[in-house]
């Protein structure tokens, strides 16, 4: 007995001291990256807060008006702007036409008077839907890797789009359908029906998650956006089951019922498909399905790895906006035209610390100005387009932190607990399982995304009781340049 206390008391101070050494060994921080390189373009500033007040002051007044002659006052806006798009519609149009700035001014000026009298609201979607397809048939024409093509096309399909959703905004929760079919396309693909619109094998569905780095993802881009995910649909033409490809930052490319892809939170969703009248198209009707099928064919023949450094031009690994170009650019069609760019170094840095390398890319919501796309249908609800405003304006906020030298950061003493579970995730990996930590994500990373993550949480949690306070107090919800106000005031607070 005498012996085995012996044995125990050296034992218990050599397993102690060897899980110390372990913890420091583990505590070794991995080498610093190298220097990104400078981003070689300009992120698109609006600039316009004045203006913005002015629409803000515009949607008061309205509000004061007699019924009658608001009434009036929309119907002669609605009319001025129908006349407009008609013009656009009969000329051909450079991205620079005053046209296009007069299109602008009009639809955001008739905007506040639609949200004090939201009974119109159906005639102003379906104006912005009348805009959105002549924009992008007369984008066929310019150059899309043009900054005046690309800033244009930005303010008119991005810019009338929000127009749109303050004015959902202040429509009474209900009142308005989730669904707004845009246009029918034609397509010879098989086809099925998704939240009661008929998608087609081939179409790309361009939706908005709800995590934090969902938010990052849409509004980290030279051209800030809406969307942050990428999926293809595949229709079988014996059964019409569908089946949606798509990849994860959590497990990679996958293959999803429509069931399981509307599980994972979806704040919104853009259908969008190949036009008819496309070349590609017209030399052969089944293209996109060919497409669809072979993305199907390679998700179930392999795993395919998440891409973290969002490299576009090799398809070896493939982040969510590749899944849809690789197999089309097999078939000699390049989605995204317009190359998106992330140059601001804040944002770059932030990216960077996720795994980003290349920042001249495929960014989600930039795919929505391809003129070589139609959109054929928008699903947002009020509630959940609610959420989406209120992350973005986070993100915005954090974002001009990020900008004035704000690092993305961790608990350093974490770093072996965060090592130990990226070596458990590592084994979970090889025998076809998902761990705590993305395969490709290292551990720093992902507890940096953790801090992320709950700096956005804490920030979200404020915002939402100011923008509470914000409703009750002027009888308003507060539109998106407010709200972006309030969250820089809800980062001040907990910083």
């Amino acid at each position: 007995m005498k012996r085995t206390g012996a044995y125990r008391s050296r034992l218990i101070p050599g397993v102690l001291i060897s899980l110390l050494v372990l913890y420091l060994v583990l505590l070794i921080p991995a080498p610093e990256s190298p220097p990104l390189p400078p981003g070689d373009a300009d992120p698109f500033v609006w600039n316009r807060d004045e203006y913005w007040s002015y629409l803000e002051s515009r949607f008061l007044k309205a509000g004061e008006m007699d019924s009658d002659e608001l009434s009036d006052s929309i119907r002669s806006g609605l009319a001025g702007t129908e006349s407009l798009l008609d013009s656009c519609r009969s000329v051909i149009l450079e991205p620079s036409s005053p046209l296009l700035a007069r299109l602008e001014t009009a639809v955001f000026e008739l905007s506040p008077l639609i949200a004090a009298q939201t009974d119109r609201l159906p005639e102003f979607i379906e104006l912005h839907n009348r805009l959105r397809t002549i924009i992008k048939e007369q984008s066929r024409r310019w150059d899309m890797n043009s900054a005046v093509t690309r800033g244009w096309l930005y303010r008119l399909l991005y810019g009338t789009r929000t127009a749109v959703e303050e004015v959902l905004l202040q429509a009474e929760i209900g009142s308005i359908p989730a669904l707004t079919p845009a246009a029918d396309e034609p397509s010879a693909t098989p086809s099925a029906k998704i939240l009661g619109i008929t998608v087609h094998s081939g179409d790309i569905l361009v939706s908005r998650g709800g995590a934090p780095t969902s938010a990052l993802i849409a509004r980290g881009n030279d051209y800030p956006g809406n969307f942050s995910h990428v999926a293809l649909v595949h229709v079988d033409e014996n059964s019409r089951d569908i089946s949606i490809v798509e990849s994860h930052i959590e497990q990679g490319v996958a293959v999803a019922s429509v069931e399981n892809y509307l599980h994972d939170t979806k704040l919104r969703i853009l259908v969008l498909r190949l036009r008819a009248d496309h070349p590609a198209i017209l030399a052969d009707p089944m293209l996109p399905h060919t497409a669809a099928t072979m993305a199907l064919q390679r998700a179930r023949r392999e795993h395919i790895p998440y891409d973290f450094e969002m490299n576009f031009r090799d398809n070896g690994k493939l982040f969510c906006s590749e899944v849809a170009s690789a197999p089309y650019s097999q078939l000699n069609v390049r989605l995204w035209m317009g190359i998106s760019h992330i140059s601001s170094p804040g944002v770059r840095s932030w990216l960077a610390a996720f795994g980003v390398r290349h920042f001249e890319t495929q960014e989600p919501s930039d795919l929505e100005y391809d003129p070589q796309l139609t959109v054929v249908a928008e699903w947002r609800d009020p509630e959940t387009l609610y959420k989406d405003h209120l992350d973005n304006a986070i993100i915005d906020a954090m974002l001009e932190g990020a900008e004035g030298g704000e690092t993305l950061g961790y608990d350093w003493y974490m770093l072996p607990l965060g090592r130990l579970l990226k070596g458990y995730s590592t084994i979970k990996n090889l025998w076809g399982g998902v761990g705590p930590i993305p395969e490709g994500m290292n551990a720093a990373a992902a507890l940096k995304n953790d801090r992320f993550s709950e700096r956005h949480a804490a920030i979200k949690e404020r915002l939402i009781q100011l923008a509470t306070d914000f409703q009750r107090t002027r009888g308003y919800r507060p539109p998106y340049w407010e709200l972006v106000k309030l969250a820089r005031l809800a980062k001040g607070r907990i910083s």
